[in-house]
Parts: structure tokens; C-alpha cells; sequence
């Protein structure tokens, strides 16, 4: 067999298999979250949010909103160098982005089934 004729069987297969992972498998909410920034954002994600007292105080004088906090918690940046990862109960990670012209850095303190949100830091750029 011809190495060219290798190459066409290949290429039809791999399209085969394509065609069946687009079709078959599109509707499943399967993720790919291997990076440790990922990993640790999906995990925040699935467990319940608590606001400390001074991250409520920030919601209501409307300094930040619910929104811009889950936008953050989703696409955020997480920072491991600020971050203490060394606990035994609760992690505290500290998660930054860019939002609407804001550096914002939330400090979140990851347990095993809650993650308390407690500061919010601004920087106007």
C-alpha cells in the first residue's frame, strides 16, 4: 500500500470520527478544565457563595455588583503566588481581572462546601 493511500485512509477515519463527536456528542456538558486556574475556578463555581460583611457593604453602596463578582469568579485570573494554598480545611485564593476599566481582585476562602467572598479590591486603570 502506498504511502499516499495510508494518508487518504487516515484522513477519512479521522473525518469519520469528527463527524461523529460533533453529532453525537455536541449536547453534553463536558469541560475540559485541566490548567489549575481552571480547575480551581470550577471548583469555586459549584459550591454555594457567602459575601462577608464588608463585601455586602461594597453591594450595597453599589461600589460592585452580583454580576461583575460571578463575571470575575468565571473568567478570572487566579494569582497562586498571592494565594494560600497550604491550609488544611479552607484554601484562600485570590482571583483577579480586568472588568470595565477595573483591576478587580476578590480574595475567596475555598471550604468544602462554601466559598465565602471575603474582600473585594479595586484599582482604576
Amino acid at each position: 500500500m502506498k504511502l499516499i493511500q495510508r494518508v487518504g485512509f487516515y484522513l477519512g477515519g479521522f473525518s469519520i470520527g469528527l463527524v461523529f463527536l460533533a453529532f453525537f456528542l455536541s449536547g453534553k456538558r463536558a469541560s475540559c478544565s485541566y490548567g489549575p486556574d481552571a480547575r480551581v475556578l470550577k471548583n469555586i463555581s459549584t459550591k454555594q457563595l457567602v459575601y462577608s460583611q464588608n463585601v455586602l457593604d461594597l453591594i450595597q453602596n453599589k461600589s460592585i455588583d452580583t454580576l461583575t463578582i460571578s463575571e470575575v469568579l468565571k473568567f478570572g485570573d487566579v494569582n497562586f503566588s498571592e494565594s494560600n494554598t497550604k491550609l488544611d480545611s479552607c484554601n484562600i485564593y485570590v482571583i483577579e481581572r480586568d472588568f470595565n476599566g477595573k483591576d478587580i481582585s476578590l480574595s475567596v476562602e475555598n471550604c468544602e462546601t462554601i466559598a465565602t467572598i471575603n474582600s473585594i479590591s479595586f484599582e482604576y486603570n
